[in-house]
């Protein structure tokens, strides 16, 4: 019996040590708990900025550029490979920004694609990119400003559904009412018929043009947006800002070069000095135009893959559809196009199909911290899976 004893003391000595030791072990990790704690609200806190600064820069940029290109064309400007190349021909502003941004070296050496992959997705994008951007130019010269934007907003709704196929979008019930009210948004537009504003006058063949070139360049949009994610995902698997940069300077040299070849093909490029003095406000606000719109576009472009960057493809174009309330009720103030009937409903179902999206991204962002914390705090959690073998 006395030796029972000593024995039980002994055992409860040592699991009394074991538990002084645990709970000494756990006391020390509480600092550097905390330090990871803090770095990740950190870090959550800087990429949050990022994304709203993202996500100015796209609304800022849209709304100028699309307003400055509609006053190109009402004030006398009649050239739409000019109008194209005032899209993509800014992008040079951007090379002392990314002479700036350094990579760290061999950081992504085992994944990076070879040459000709990169060679590949550059002109594959910018040929993408000029057809959409000509179409788009189309578009902007035959419709009101209120109606071309308005019809834009059907960019989320082939955005989503080329997501679903490319990048495994998931549709819910918000997801499907935004796309449902953003359609319904667009084909009320057919319907209504009303000259461009300014001085050239729109005859209904050109309506139906206008109508047409801007709903296939909205598709082709969504359609580039989504393989912008996708090539991101599977091809790049980088997650730096320069690539982002690589990206759009690339894209726009080869799609400006492919404009260029249209401008002095199609002769257009003859009637850019007579078109310069015609010019309604004069010569020196013509070039001011072009220039201001084509900066405020790479502007636009920054933000757009920013946030396909930080989030993903299709909330960066529900970004964009957020700044379609603004651009008719400018377009009202500046170019007095009218608002009222099917434009006006137009208007409020797009604004509502942005919010249901938004809704929905809310959602998947709090089930997602949700599973997080819920995995943090999971019994073994922080156990390496080798320790049961």
């Amino acid at each position: 019996m006395g030796e029972t004893q000593e024995v039980q003391l002994h055992i409860t000595s040592a699991d009394g040590g074991a538990k002084g030791a645990n709970s000494l072990e756990d006391n020390s990790n509480l600092p550097s708990q905390v330090n990871q704690t803090e770095i990740k609200k950190e870090k959550k806190t800087y990429r949050y900025i990022k994304i709203a600064i993202f996500a100015a820069f796209m609304l800022l940029g849209q709304s100028s550029a699309t307003l400055l290109g509609r006053l190109y064309y009402a004030k006398g400007g009649k050239s739409k490979w000019l109008g194209t190349l005032i899209q993509l021909a800014g992008f040079p502003i951007l090379l002392p920004y990314k002479c700036i941004l350094r990579e760290p070296k061999n950081k992504f050496d085992s994944h990076k694609p070879s040459p000709s992959m990169f060679a590949f997705i550059y002109v594959s994008f910018g040929l993408m990119t000029a057809l959409d951007c000509f179409l788009y130019s189309v578009g902007l010269q035959f419709l009101p400003v209120s109606t071309y934007s308005l019809i834009c907003t059907s960019q989320l709704a082939f955005n989503a559904l080329f997501s679903y196929f490319l990048n495994s979008l998931k549709f819910t019930p918000y997801i499907i009412n935004s796309l449902l009210l953003l359609t319904i948004s667009s084909t009320l537009l057919v319907l209504q018929n009303e000259p461009s504003s300014g001085s050239t006058q729109v005859t209904k063949k050109n309506y139906a043009i206008g109508f047409i070139c801007t709903v296939a360049a909205s598709s082709g949009y969504g359609l580039l947006l989504s393989l912008t994610q996708l090539v991101f995902r599977k091809v790049l698997k980088r997650a730096s800002l320069k690539v982002v940069l690589d990206l759009l300077m690339y894209q726009c040299l080869v799609a400006s070069l492919v404009i260029l070849v249209g401008l002095f093909a199609s002769g257009e490029w003859k009637g850019l000095k007579n078109e310069a003095k015609g010019y309604e406000s004069g010569k020196a606000s013509y070039f001011l135009t072009v220039i201001f719109a084509a900066i405020v576009w790479q502007v636009a472009n920054i933000g757009c893959l920013g946030l396909i960057f930080e989030v993903s493809s299709v909330f960066a174009n529900a970004i964009g559809i957020l700044g379609v309330p603004f651009i008719p009720i400018l377009a009202v103030i500046f170019f007095h196009d009218k608002m009222h009937g099917a434009k006006a409903i137009s208007l409020v179902l797009a604004v509502w199909g942005f919010i249901s999206y938004v809704y929905q991204d809310y959602l998947d962002n709090r089930n997602a911290t949700t599973q997080k914390t819920s995995d943090d705090h999971a019994p073994n959690a922080s156990l390496p899976l080798e320790e049961g073998h």
